[in-house]
């Protein structure tokens, strides 16, 4: 199926999505509002492929083939030719209504129109579009190169043949996909994950546990790879918040809500890795 992909984003998710498809052989256009911000992209990808290639999981003529099928830009009209498109910008829904209102105009007949949001509903973002039944949430995992997983999100209105193009594409870059069946704010992996973690926030909070040690007990008592406070470092709190925000929202529902200690440290800056200090100090 490889064909034309347009990204919107070139943030840590934009250029891990960038990157695991032109690995697959499609043609990429990665799509951001400045050349700092698609060139910050390109770097991230390069970085990505050096350390496949030290690890001898991929050779470096594969590694520069890769790069030759990327073409950064910060033209949205890019996207004109594009089969699937993947919009990977930051978790507001205002910010994703100008997108795609924009893609509504400028893409093809027939192109799918994806969004990675985590946890906006579906609808709610296909509602400023003329094609509600070409928007699809195919959801990517960070780090993209390494997680396997894409959550397939049926948007109220979206069809059985824009899901299959969806599951086509996420799976030729080799993605395992499980379908959601409702448009729920959240989906279902950060309908688990924002639960688990303002609870772990919580235990922290209020001084019942360090992060280092609630992390040691997910890993070792429940057998995750990465404690939640550690994934939240890596994912960005701020994202977190964002989404935490956006199911509570939704669903007025406690166990949402997003706890004071988040809430301060994002307005603090400390986002986690990107900004060098969230949970944990880089």
């Amino acid at each position: 199926m490889a064909g034309r992909l347009a990204v919107i984003g070139s943030g840590l998710m934009g250029s891990g999505i960038a990157q695991v498809s032109a690995q697959a052989g499609w043609q990429v256009t990665m799509r951001d509002v400045d050349d700092a911000a698609t060139s910050r992209g390109m770097a991230a990808i390069r970085s990505s492929l050096d350390r496949f290639v030290n690890k001898q999981k991929l050779t470096a003529e594969e590694a520069e083939a890769t790069l030759a099928r990327i073409t950064p830009t910060t033209d949205l009209d890019a996207a004109a030719e594009a089969d699937v498109v993947v919009e990977a910008i930051y978790e507001k829904v205002e910010a994703k209504h100008e997108v795609f209102r924009a893609l509504d105009k400028i893409c093809k007949s027939g192109a799918v129109l994806g969004t990675n949001t985590s946890a906006i509903p579906i609808t709610q973002i296909a509602t400023v579009t003329e094609r509600p039944e070409s928007v699809v949430g195919i959801h990517f995992f960070s780090p993209v190169p390494m997680m396997k997983l894409v959550e397939l999100v049926r948007g109220y209105q979206t069809s059985d043949d824009t899901l299959a193009q969806a599951r086509n594409f996420a799976e030729e870059v080799g993605k395992t996909c499980v379908e959601v069946k409702r448009d729920v704010a959240g989906f279902v992996s950060n309908r688990l994950f924002s639960a688990l973690l303002v609870e772990a926030i919580k235990l922290v909070e209020s001084g019942v546990v360090s992060p280092a040690d609630l992390d040691t007990v997910m890993k070792l008592g429940f057998g995750h790879a990465m404690g939640p406070l550690a994934t939240v470092d890596l994912t960005g709190l701020d994202v977190m918040l964002n989404a935490a925000g956006n199911i509570y929202r939704d669903t007025a529902d406690e166990k949402f809500f997003p706890p004071e200690l988040l809430q301060r440290m994002v307005t603090a800056g400390d986002l986690g890795r990107k900004t060098g200090k969230g949970f944990y100090t880089y």
